[in-house]
């Protein structure tokens, strides 16, 4: 410090800290405390006034500012508020210790802000643990079906979509027609913690008497839900992993019956005058098709053009259980699908071309024997509707698709 800024040793009351000023001409002035070794104010040619402590360590001068005279008082004014000279107390005290005060002002800033990023962490991560515990099915469950749609057909996806589905009006005016609700739908607020074998037992009673059928489906999709989720760290541990065991569904869901339904011999004339009606050709030439070779619905809609032999006259199928298999190709189903491929190769209407340019898309044939315009995979995928329509109109019993097969097997 230069002799010049010495402005007087006294002691200091806060009547003489309001009072001095900076002497004319000089940056900075500092008036001395007689009771606090090291204790001065400070005060700037601007205004600026601030207690400050002084002290040697290791021959050298350190000056360490304590605070703006505003905020600090020169004595403390109890157990929470330090006064100046007790700070200034402490730094010499630190000094006597060989200890620079600056080091240990550093250190303890760092530990404050250590301590404090710890507690607005652990504030975080319980905010995140409730926000995690407050989970509901109906938040996990579509991003579910994001996560899983391009690995599944469209009528597993159409299932997945419509059993959470709540109750709803489809259409307007004299069209419009209240859709019932899913059979999740009721569990759709729930938070994924309430999902346990208690809960779903409750809910299979509830569901079970009034559609068995769609309840134990719902009960399967949901079991492949919480596998899912175990899988997930945001998801895992939340539903119990026993809320869908194989005990919960042998208390509350009606043993299925085996199925049975098959065409008799007696039925088939009138069977195929039925199919062969239906206006959707890809439809009707699937339906015969799975009947005349016994394929299962899903190895004979992915059936592909190149697995198509009319040379000599073979189907080369993909089977889930052989990994495939190749069976012959008759005259009849021969003659349906050089008719589909004779479509197929047919260039599409002026309007499916925009269509299809407008979708930055260029038109080629399908590789699908029974292709679809309208599902996202390309092929055919729900053609039971056609079916049951078809069958029903001739005074035909239900008989499902792999009914057809079991008719192949008669």
């Amino acid at each position: 410090m230069e002799p010049s800024e010495i402005m007087g040793r006294v002691k200091l009351t806060a009547g003489r800290v309001r009072d001095f000023a900076c002497a004319e001409g000089k940056a900075q002035s500092f008036l001395w405390d007689t009771e606090a070794p090291g204790l001065a104010v400070r005060v700037t040619a601007k205004g600026a006034k601030a207690y400050v402590f002084q002290g040697k360590l290791a021959d050298k001068t350190i000056r360490i500012t304590i605070g703006d005279v505003k905020t600090w008082a020169i004595e403390s004014g109890g157990a929470d508020r330090t006064g100046a000279r007790e700070a200034a107390r402490s730094l010499q005290a630190l000094i006597d210790q060989k200890i620079d005060p600056r080091q240990a002002r550093a250190e303890e800033i760092a530990a404050a802000q250590a301590k404090r990023e710890e507690a607005a962490a652990a504030m975080a991560a319980a905010e995140q643990a409730a926000n995690r515990q407050a989970i509901t099915l109906g938040e996990a469950w579509p991003i579910y079906i994001d996560e899983r749609r391009a690995k599944w057909s469209q009528l597993t996806l159409l299932d997945h979509q419509k059993v959470i589905q709540h109750e709803r009006v489809k259409g307007e005016g004299d069209k419009a027609r209240k859709l019932t609700a899913g059979v999740l739908a009721s569990l759709a607020p729930l938070p994924l913690t309430a999902i346990t074998p208690e809960r779903i037992a409750e809910w299979l009673n509830e569901e079970t008497p009034k559609r068995a059928t769609q309840a134990a489906l719902a009960f399967r999709l949901l079991r492949a839900f919480i596998n899912w989720c175990e899988g997930k760290p945001e998801y895992k541990g939340l539903a119990a992993h026993d809320a869908c065991a194989r005990k919960v569904s042998r208390e509350h869901l009606p043993k299925a019956n085996a199925k049975k339904d098959a065409l008799q011999r007696e039925q088939l004339r009138l069977w195929f005058a039925a199919v062969r009606s239906i206006p959707n050709v890809t439809i009707a030439a699937y339906l015969q098709a799975v009947l005349i070779t016994g394929a299962r619905r899903n190895e004979m809609s992915g059936l592909r053009w190149e697995d198509v032999d009319f040379q000599w006259n073979s189907l080369t199928i993909r089977d889930k259980v052989e990994g495939e298999r190749t069976i012959p190709l008759t005259p009849y189903l021969s003659s349906l699908l050089r008719d589909l491929q004779r479509r197929n190769q047919m260039p599409p209407t002026v309007r499916r071309l925009k269509t299809l340019k407008e979708q930055g898309k260029e038109w080629a044939p399908s590789p699908w024997v029974f292709s679809s315009t309208t599902s996202a995979t390309g092929r055919l995928e729900e053609p039971r509707i056609a079916h049951q329509k078809a069958t029903g109109a001739v005074g035909l019993p239900p008989v499902s698709l792999h009914g057809l097969r079991r008719s192949f097997g008669t």
